[in-house]
This record gives C-alpha cells, structure tokens and sequence, in this order.
C-alpha cells in the first residue's frame, strides 16, 4: 500500500466514522483499525489527528459543494436555481446516513479549536447563494433558511425541513 492509497483509506474510514460518531469520539486507534493502516504509515501521512480532521471535512467540503452547485445550476432560469438548493437539500435530509452537517456537528464538538475549513465552508456556501441571486440581503436569508432546515433535519430527518424552507424561500423570491 503506498501513501496514497493509504491516504484515501484513512479519509473514507475518518468520514464515516467521525460523521456517525463524532470527532472527539473516534481515536486514531480506531481509525487505524477500520483502515486497515498500519500505524506508522497513517502517522507518516497524517501526523496528528488535527490534519485528519481537516483534511476530511475539506474534502467533504469539496464533494458536498460541488453537488449542490451542480444541482443548483442545473435549471436555466433564476428562480429555479434557487429552488433546486431546497430540493437537493430534501434528497440530502434522506440519505441513510444524514446527521445533519458535518462542519456545524465539528464547530459544535470543538469550538474555537475546530479547523479554519469550517467557516470557509459556510463562506462558500454563501457565496454560491450569492451567485445564484443579485440581491445580497436575499443570499443571507438563503443561507439562514438553509442552516435552519438542515439543523431541523439533524434532528427529525425527512424531506419536510427542505420543503417548508423551500415554501419560505418561494415567498421571499416573489412571483
């Protein structure tokens, strides 16, 4: 196994096991043996458990963005694009393993020590509501109904929090 391969196995294992049971809650030792990583090879690639948890949450940054941007631009028209974010947020809220989002579960577990890549991700999810709409007090309504809808959903899973924040959302795009 050479350290990329090494690498990815110990990102899919921390995803899974830091998103289902927490960060403070999952050692290295338990990484390591759900990997299948030998110890020394998952030091020489993370040496600390703070570059894991980064790298995991910047990772799952960039695929959770990347989806959501991909479903919001899918329609042509404005209003649409907006109202795609609610639906994808609706499939995401069913997901078998939907705990709610992994960057507020680790600002949660860790507070001011948790990584940077937690306000950078709210950040750019900000500013993709942004893009979608011209007006900048819409795009942070946007981002509280979003934030609202997924905090509900962490606690009663279900499409029902995306589309009451979507009707909500309807409401503020007017006609």
């Amino acid at each position: 196994m050479d350290d990329e391969e090494a690498r990815t196995r110990l990102l899919d294992t921390a995803e899974e096991l830091f998103y289902r049971h927490g960060i403070q809650a999952v050692g290295m030792d338990r990484i390591r043996t759900a990997s299948g990583v030998p110890l020394k090879r998952l030091y020489r690639v993370f040496p600390a458990k703070e570059s894991l948890v980064t790298a995991y949450l910047e990772r799952r940054d960039r695929r959770w963005l990347d989806s959501l941007r991909t479903a919001a631009l899918a329609p042509a028209q404005p209003r649409a694009r907006v109202l795609a974010v609610f639906d994808w947020l609706a499939d995401w809220f069913t997901e078998p393993d939907f705990r709610g989002c992994a960057f507020l579960n680790a600002y949660g577990e860790l507070g001011a020590a948790a990584p940077e890549i937690v306000r950078v991700h709210k950040a750019e999810l900000h500013a993709l509501l942004a893009d979608l709409t011209t007006d900048p007090a819409l795009a942070d309504r946007l981002l509280i109904l979003t934030e609202g809808a997924t905090a509900v959903a962490a606690l009663t899973p279900g499409r029902e929090p995306a589309h009451r924040a979507r009707e909500i959302a309807e409401l503020l795009l007017g006609e």
